[in-house]
């Protein structure tokens, strides 16, 4: 849950729909800092413990064109309402309130402009109706101020133009993503002011640029987009609808990432704004990306195709074998191939290279269940617990020690002259920590011979797991002292971007 959805559950009481509106402008606002040069705060009615009326603070946004007033951070401050009167004014009248004189509390002259946020739920766009929810103060550092240039100007009608917007109750839009809304182009990224019918009436030196780099060589202001833009259709069918678009058009090997805006003016657009940024190197890189990930999933696919057919080879010559021993030999040796070919099928099937140790687990579990323990001896196989998404060098060793363990209690840990109660039982437990992960391999069989370590135990399989354990993993492995059965303790530490 977000500081606002906490802010507001604890100490108002809107419902969702209002909650989900608030929310929407704060993901939204940072364009109005920017256009405006000013910081913002969002504030909501409420009650003091001893009753009295306050406002308090869900919101707080720094403009990136303007050096910021707030240093600290206000979300979550209360402020009687004799500090704030403005505020209270935005509240009763419902419209924007403008400070004549700059107010110097702050130790630098700050003008203050109040802007009541209206939530009109499902009201038709320009509807005067509905609800007052909060107020958005902007407040500029006037110390700062310059003779303003003509991107200025725009930035500060444009600016103007949105809060009015929030007045109405047709700002934030509805309808996008928060991830068009997180990758769209920024307000110093370029822009392009846009009236109704959709003719330039601005447009900012990177802007200008972007197009350029598409093939626009003439003056793009006074023009119609669609005289410009080869893949104007949808910003002009937004403009014309009043909707919000986020969009890319891509020539002469340039890439432009635009976004939008359509401003609304008492039901009507009188206009829109574009934000442009100049995307052709991170499309470029994200192709190699892509290009590189589909390389790599292909080796893990030939990899683990390679594997299989090495295990079916050997499968074949145990067949051929007359020798018992050797066909157990071959047997295991194709049980580990397989085991390394899990996590190679694992990271073919996707493009991070790292596996959900899980799935790997539950195959290879599945792997010993299906066929490869006694028939005279019926085992149950259970895990609990999960060891998360281990990167693939954790993982294809890992995936090894399990199988060692599991085969070693299918062959040792129920002998058929064994005086066993019950029906056998395996478990594989994982325990994932901050920095490691523990593994515990346990049975209900005979367990260890009495005062028998693992140390002194001359098993192949158990050598490997802790070759594995020790030299690949710098791990742990170790016998637990258990009432009936043995349980096999791993260790492992887990690389430093894979802790939590």
């Amino acid at each position: 849950m977000s500081v606002l959805s906490d802010l507001l559950a604890d100490r108002c009481q809107f419902d969702d729909a209002v909650v989900d509106h608030l929310q929407m402008l704060l993901a939204e606002w940072q364009i109005l800092a920017d256009l405006s040069f000013a910081d913002l705060l969002l504030f909501v009615r409420h009650r003091m413990p001893n009753g009295m009326p306050a406002y308090l603070c869900v919101g707080q946004r720094r403009p990136y064109t303007a050096q910021t007033i707030y240093t600290e951070d206000l979300i979550g401050q209360v402020f009687p309402i004799t500090d704030r009167p403005m505020v209270g004014r935005a509240f009763a009248e419902g419209r924007v309130i403008r400070d004549t004189d700059p107010d110097w509390s702050t130790g630098v002259p700050v003008r203050e402009e109040a802007v009541p946020v209206r939530y009109v739920g499902d009201l038709m766009l320009g509807n005067r109706g509905g609800e007052i929810i909060g107020v958005v103060t902007r407040e500029a550092n006037v110390s700062t101020a310059r003779a303003p240039s003509e991107l200025d100007l725009t930035y500060l009608q444009s600016a103007g133009e949105l809060a009015q917007m929030l007045v109405e109750g047709t700002f934030p839009y509805r309808g996008e993503t928060p991830e068009e809304r997180e990758l769209s182009p920024k307000v110093g990224d370029g822009i392009m002011r846009l009236d109704s019918r959709g003719v330039v009436t601005y447009a900012s030196p990177n802007a200008i640029s972007a197009y350029r780099r598409l093939g626009s060589l003439d003056h793009i202001t006074g023009q119609h987009v669609d005289e410009f833009d080869l893949a104007s259709d949808e910003l002009t069918e937004a403009l014309i609808e009043g909707v919000p678009t986020v969009s890319e058009v891509e020539r002469h090997g340039a890439v432009v990432l635009r976004r939008l805006l359509p401003l609304i003016g008492g039901g009507q657009v009188i206009g829109g704004l574009i934000l442009l940024r100049e995307v052709t190197e991170l499309r470029r890189h994200e192709r190699a990306l892509r290009l590189k990930d589909a390389t790599i999933r292909e080796i893990h696919h030939r990899v683990k195709n390679n594997l299989q057919t090495v295990a079916s080879l050997l499968r074949l010559q145990g067949r051929r074998l007359r020798s018992v021993e050797a066909q157990e030999a071959l047997a295991e040796s194709v049980r580990r191939i397989s085991s390394i070919a899990l996590v190679h099928e694992t990271l073919s099937q996707d493009s991070r290279q790292h596996v959900s140790f899980d799935k790997v687990t539950a195959r290879i579990v599945d792997m010993f269940g299906d066929g490869i323990a006694n028939p005279d001896t019926p085992l149950s196989f259970e895990m609990d617990g999960s060891p998360g998404e281990l990167p693939a060098e954790v993982a294809t060793p890992l995936a090894l020690v399990l199988t060692e363990l599991l085969q070693n209690c299918v062959e040792h840990a129920f002998p058929l002259d064994a005086s066993l109660t019950g029906p056998g039982r395996v478990t594989v437990a994982f325990e994932r920590r901050l920095a490691t992960l523990r593994v515990v391999v346990s049975d209900n069989g005979v367990g260890l011979p009495k005062d028998q370590t693992l140390e002194g135990i001359a098993n192949l399989g158990l050598q490997i797991a802790r070759m594995l354990v020790e030299s690949e993993l710098g791990g742990t492995l170790d016998a637990l002292k258990v009432w009936r059965g043995t349980s096999i303790e791993c260790v492992i530490p887990l690389p430093l971007s894979d802790y939590g």
